[in-house]
């Protein structure tokens, strides 16, 4: 026990409490005491005759199925009461969403990196984290997962679904477009902000003696976003879920506002990545530094 509490100790102590800052930051020393993935190519053709590439899409298809599948119920189930307050209320669809999006994480990261939002994957694609092509497959995916998981929902009890709204993202008609659009600007800004932190290579190197699961801040960034807007869009910051509700519910107040619920999430997606790379990890300053 004794040797186990000397390890802690000098893992806690191994790197100095004042850290050097700009392209210093990213090594100490004359090495890294982390791997730097490389960046992924635009292209990758091998990927197409890879069964690795549609398991990981297979993946990305059931899970944002579940997603919708509990996602929708939920909201359903806590409409169904006489007021929002009844049953587990708008703190209930939170931790609905937030633990579903931690489970699904948990369950997916190894086989496809657990996106479950195009959102995600396309902040990822920016930041080099993974091909064009890869991307698109997992968009798609995601995408048809989400109708399917909505569908079935409402294959099941139609005229609940009909009646309720089928768990769809409308804009609350209290707030303004502009405002419902910085709303999922913000909230996927902190989700994307959160998943690059959580699953960053540096950061797992320098805090390896604290056991951190990646899943688990990424399912309380989903939690603590939707206890924000629930009460102004409903929470989209995932193009995936609100498609997926609207195809199936397809009624004229899905769509008014449906743009808000793609160029929201897309913009804070990028400027997640974006923030990321240059201002968190410097990689541009870093490349410069090595020419």
């Amino acid at each position: 026990m004794a040797g186990r509490e000397e390890d802690v100790r000098v893992g806690a102590n191994k790197f100095p409490e004042k850290l050097p800052v700009g392209t210093g930051a990213q090594s100490f020393g004359n090495g890294k005491d982390y791997t730097e993935p490389p960046p992924a190519p635009f292209f990758e053709a091998e990927e197409l005759v890879s069964w690795s590439f549609y398991r990981a899409g297979i993946a990305e298809f059931l899970a944002t199925f579940l997603f919708l599948y509990i996602t929708v119920l939920t909201i359903i189930g806590v409409k169904r009461g006489p007021d929002m307050c009844s049953g587990v209320g708008l703190q209930g669809i939170a931790w609905a969403v937030g633990g579903t999006i931690f489970t699904l994480v948990y369950c997916t990261a190894g086989i496809s990196g657990g996106h479950i939002n195009p959102a995600v994957t396309f902040g990822l694609l920016l930041a080099r984290k993974l091909s064009l092509t890869r991307a698109i497959f997992y968009m798609v995916m995601q995408c048809l997962g989400a109708i399917c998981g909505a569908g079935v929902v409402k294959s099941f009890q139609r005229s609940e679904y009909e009646l309720l709204g089928g768990g769809t993202n409308t804009l609350n008609p209290k707030y303004s477009k502009s405002t419902g659009l910085v709303a999922e600007i913000i909230g996927t800004f902190v989700l994307v902000y959160t998943v690059f932190s959580a699953t960053d290579a540096k950061r797992n190197a320098r805090d390896s003696h604290v056991p951190i699961l990646a899943p688990l801040p990424i399912g309380f960034a989903v939690f603590i976003v939707h206890l924000a807007t629930l009460p102004i869009t409903g929470t989209g910051i995932n193009p995936a879920r609100s498609l997926g509700a609207a195809v199936v519910y397809n009624r004229k107040q899905a769509w008014d506002d449906h743009w808000i619920f793609w160029v929201g999430p897309f913009i804070g997606a990028g400027l997640a990545a974006s923030y990321h790379q240059v201002v968190i990890r410097a990689l541009p300053f870093k490349s410069k530094a090595t020419l």
